[in-house]
């Protein structure tokens, strides 16, 4: 036994509002949104992409009492907050907008997903470079944590040398190239003397720059007030309750990642899941939260994706139990390995929960060769990792009932470690008779027999 130090459950700042209140917030912020999810969720064809079709525009604006841009600015919302999905030509709800009115958790999910999708919401000004502009979207999370931290409006020129700070940092970041082995810096006599238009043109860069980040902090700001982050007054910012909530949540998340309670943060995603294999749910999913935290969303998704297509079946069910903590941001990967037949039955299963349904239901989207490929698989964890006595217990969860059925599937299934499992199931199973059948069926899995 060891003895592990729980971090309390971090409280809010003093003053915000309880979730409930956040969530009616969220809600209002969303509001046109829901309806356009609504009437495209009900309307056959209403397009594909932003902006909507223009019979379908003008439907819609018709039908809910809006103006064509309201429609277009609600149906961006609505996909980007996942309240409404596209497959094809249709527009489905999204299982947020059917938990809309219920659930206070998926309002504030689909609201935090919105807000980190500013940047797409308020289109950046036209005739500046894409490396700019992504630029300052990754020094915005600074501008946020000082209207977070002084708790109260901040000026506008705070906001801007603190934007240009980072953005130097973030450019000396890239931009640094030392000095290899047996090279020198050249010598400053080795330069051709500066003309004047040499120091005309050194001296209006800067202020160039200061303009340019003039420019895109007022986008951001303006983004970050579309969305109910913050409200702009007259040469100031201020954090909305909604938007200093969801900034402490982002710092928290931060913390977690810094105090990982079992230590598998630096660690690889194989390295980590098998660090995380004997902890409880509640511990492990602790340690994926952690363990996410300190990554970017895309580069965590694809390497615990990368470890689920190993041998290790143990490996591919945990990382797809960290994917759960994930969420929706995974949710295209995942789809895309619904081709994979080794992940297929794990994608199935993920899909499924995340659209709502019940995880004891969740089986039922499996076809009954999936669920014997995924009984397989999962006797294979056992078998490496886990008690014999689990493995024999893990017969009672086969979808045939009987195990002469079985047999007869899992020898036809096709999974890599049939003859290991019905070997080891064979050796630890206390009847005779039955692990003798188990016996002859593993034999004729590796002779071909039938």
């Amino acid at each position: 036994m060891t003895t592990r130090r729980t971090r309390p459950a971090p409280r809010p700042p003093e003053g915000t509002p309880p979730r409930a209140e956040l969530a009616r917030q969220a809600r209002a912020v969303l509001a046109d949104a829901v309806r356009i999810a609504h009437w495209a969720a009900g309307t056959p064809g209403p397009g594909t992409a932003a902006p909507l079709a223009a019979h379908a525009l003008e439907r819609a604006a018709t039908a809910l009492e809006l103006s064509p841009a309201q429609v277009r600015a609600g149906w961006d919302r609505a996909r980007l907050a996942g309240l409404v999905e596209l497959h094809g030509d249709t527009a489905r709800p999204g299982w947020r907008l059917r938990a809309w009115d219920r659930d206070d958790s998926a309002v504030l999910r689909g609201w935090v997903a919105l807000f980190d999708a500013w940047s797409l919401v308020h289109a950046a000004p036209e005739g500046i470079e894409a490396g700019a502009v992504a630029e300052a979207v990754e020094a915005v999370p600074q501008v946020l944590s000082l209207l977070q931290l002084s708790a109260g409006p901040v000026t506008v020129p705070a906001l801007l040398d603190l934007l240009g700070q980072r953005v130097a940092e973030l450019q000396e970041e890239r931009c640094e190239v030392p000095l290899g082995p047996g090279r020198t810096a050249p010598a400053a006599s080795a330069a051709p003397a500066e003309t004047a238009a040499d120091q005309t043109a050194a001296s209006a860069g800067p202020a160039r720059s200061a303009d340019l980040n003039a420019l895109l902090l007022d986008w951001a700001l303006e983004g970050l007030a579309a969305v109910g982050a913050l409200t702009l007054g007259k040469g100031q910012a201020t954090l909305t309750p909604l938007g200093n909530w969801a900034v402490w949540v982002k710092l928290e998340q931060i913390c977690v990642a810094a105090q990982s309670p079992a230590g598998n943060i630096e660690q690889s995603a194989a390295d980590m899941l098998l660090g995380c294999a004997r902890l409880t749910p509640g511990p492990a999913r602790d340690e994926y939260r952690a363990w996410l935290a300190a990554r970017t969303v895309g580069s965590a998704v694809a390497e615990l994706l990368a470890v689920a297509r190993g041998e290790d079946a143990l490996l591919r069910g945990l990382a797809f139990e960290a994917l759960r903590v994930v969420g929706g941001p995974a949710e295209p990967e995942v789809r895309a390995v619904l081709a994979e037949p080794s992940l297929r039955p794990y994608a199935l299963l993920w899909l499924a929960e995340y659209e709502g349904n019940d995880p004891d239901d969740a089986q039922d989207v499996l076809s009954r060769e999936e669920a014997t490929w995924l009984w397989v698989d999962t006797a294979a964890a056992v078998a490496d990792h886990g008690e014999t006595g689990l493995l024999v217990r893990h017969l009672d969860s086969a979808v045939q009932g009987t195990v002469p059925a079985l047999l007869d599937e899992v020898r036809a299934v096709g999974h890599p470690r049939t003859v290991q499992v019905l070997v080891a199931l064979a050796a630890a199973h206390p009847d005779p008779a039955l692990a003798k059948a188990v016996r002859r069926a593993a034999f004729q899995v590796h002779t071909g027999g039938a």
